[in-house]
């Protein structure tokens, strides 16, 4: 019993002494001959010197100046989402881009857009007759072929980098088409917890409506897991929004909308499941609710007031058959049990296991994944298990910013552990920093562009003044966590160029087993 007591007592004095080595003295040492002043905090922005970088997003934003930090607010109280939109970071020229470069041709696009019409045009024939036969009311609404329709030029403006360029009419369009276009067909779409309904318009753009299921200024309650929580439609608008003011351009467009549930879903849908789960309250509301796997019960119901109901419409991706996808599992996923945990969560070297695997070697997906987190930090979305990528863009294309109406639940909790990409990795890309940093000032303050961006949707105000205050502080904590890394590791570790081109073979080894 003794001589297990001192091995135990050696082990940990080992572990404490390793742990010493390397986050104290192994620092110092490298730093020893070569400063690194951290310029990472909100006054003390400045444009990389090399010129050159492999993305074009960047590719020419050398030798221009910023202004002085201490540029006072506009004296007439102007537009600051206007102003950030006009800065030097956010008006870079992308160069023309080549066929290989853009997920879809125009061409194929138009055929696929012709096939799904011929297909809706018979269904449609087919299904007016079997109603007649049964003597059941369809209502019909004319469907329209536009090639030029909103939703084509935003599949079509897809490419390697974004989804969408900054200034790009289409997407403001789309916005506009989803808040007002006619419904012709709704459709329940599988989920596990959660109703949520795939919507085509009268021009076949599609959209997926997630209805209101909580107040704006409910809180998730404290004894809640984050993967029993409610989806949030206000938060899948928001999260568009900021996606968008970070300058991401991940995430699909997103608008609010006033859906009539009778008129727009019940009286179009071709759908008897749907159909077969309406019914009216007892307060005189129509309802309905989705056959899913677990909690999808008359109990769990969505209810119009009385027949209108608020939710989001995001827009769709283009289909697989022509743009496939491929899910990959977040190296940083969470254990969704009550009591398991992933290695990450206590394995504070985990980032080197991290870096030695395939497509995280090499490249930028790892700087990919720590942008996410930090856009997840930001809006307190602890249910990043998985992410997307367009296969046609290989290793070097960007993530896609996904499902986040798990985003802004609690205003008052800042979940830090959603940062350990950017904490242990101790990465970030110049041109995420340069724009936080950005968004730390009083002139383009990050809760007042966001108030100011919101204020265009339908159902503003979308987030409450205590959700808007906490984008602030959450953004003052990412800096503070890369401050401190680079006093550890030096600026020119932690602060990296855009884009390296990918090199790396894959590795057999996996990342992020659970632990027990």
């Amino acid at each position: 019993m003794l001589r297990r007591d001192r091995l135990f007592l050696a082990a940990t004095l080992t572990a404490v002494f390793s742990a010493d080595l390397y986050f104290i003295l192994l620092p110092k040492l490298r730093s020893l001959g070569r400063p690194h002043s951290c310029s990472c905090g909100p006054g003390n922005l400045s444009l990389p010197r090399q010129g050159g970088l492999a993305t074009p997003l960047l590719s020419n934003w050398t030798s221009v100046p910023l202004p002085d930090s201490a540029t006072p607010e506009p004296a007439d109280g102007g537009s600051k989402l206007e102003k950030l939109f006009a800065h030097t970071l956010y008006n870079i020229q992308t160069p023309s881009l080549g066929p290989e470069e853009r997920l879809l041709q125009a061409e194929q696009l138009i055929e696929y857009y012709r096939r799904k019409v011929s297909r809706w045009e018979r269904h449609m024939k087919l299904y007016s007759e079997a109603a007649a036969v049964a003597n059941i009311s369809v209502t019909e609404h004319e469907v329209t072929y536009d090639p030029d329709a909103s939703w084509m030029k935003f599949h079509l403006g897809i490419n390697r980098y974004a989804l969408y360029s900054r200034d790009d009419p289409a997407v403001l369009q789309l916005l506009k088409d989803m808040q007002n276009m006619a419904v012709v067909s709704a459709v329940v779409k599988p989920s596990g917890h959660h109703l949520k309904l795939a919507l085509k318009m009268k021009n076949f753009a599609k959209a997926m409506f997630k209805p209101m299921r909580q107040q704006r200024d409910e809180e998730t309650p404290e004894d809640s897991f984050y993967f029993v929580d409610f989806q949030r439609h206000n938060a899948e608008i928001a999260a568009f929004h900021l996606d968008r003011i970070l300058d991401f351009q991940r995430v699909p467009p997103v608008a609010g909308r006033l859906v009539n549930v009778t008129g727009e879903v019940l009286q179009v849908t071709h759908n008897e499941d749907l159909r077969a789960v309406f019914f009216t309250s007892p307060a005189n509301n129509t309802c309905f609710f989705a056959k899913c796997l677990y909690v999808c019960k008359t109990e769990y119901a969505v209810c119009g007031r009385p027949d209108l109901l608020e939710g989001s419409l995001s827009a769709y991706l283009p289909g697989l058959s022509i743009a496939p996808r491929i899910s990959i599992p977040n190296p940083w996923t969470r254990s969704y049990t009550f009591t398991g945990r992933e290695e990450w969560e206590v394995n504070p070297f985990y980032c080197d296991t991290v870096k030695q695997l395939y497509p995280y070697n090499s490249g930028n997906r790892l700087l990919n994944i720590i942008d996410m987190s930090i856009f997840d930090f930001l809006t307190g979305n602890m249910d990043r298990h998985h992410y997307e990528i367009f296969t046609k863009f290989g290793d070097e294309g960007f993530l896609l910013h996904l499902d986040n109406a798990r985003g802004f639940g609690k205003h008052s909790q800042d979940e830090t552990s959603i940062l350990a990409p950017l904490s242990q990795c101790c990465m970030i890309k110049r041109s995420t920093l340069l724009r936080l940093q950005l968004l730390a000032r009083s002139e383009f303050r990050l809760s007042d562009v966001m108030r100011e961006s919101l204020e265009g949707d339908p159902l503003r105000p979308v987030l409450t003044e205590p959700h808007l205050l906490a984008l602030d502080r959450r953004l003052q904590k990412v800096l503070r966590v890369v401050q401190r890394c680079v006093r550890r590791l030096g600026e020119e570790e932690v602060i990296t160029k855009d884009f390296i081109k990918a090199t790396g073979k894959p590795q057999t080894a996996t990342v992020g087993k659970r632990v027990r």
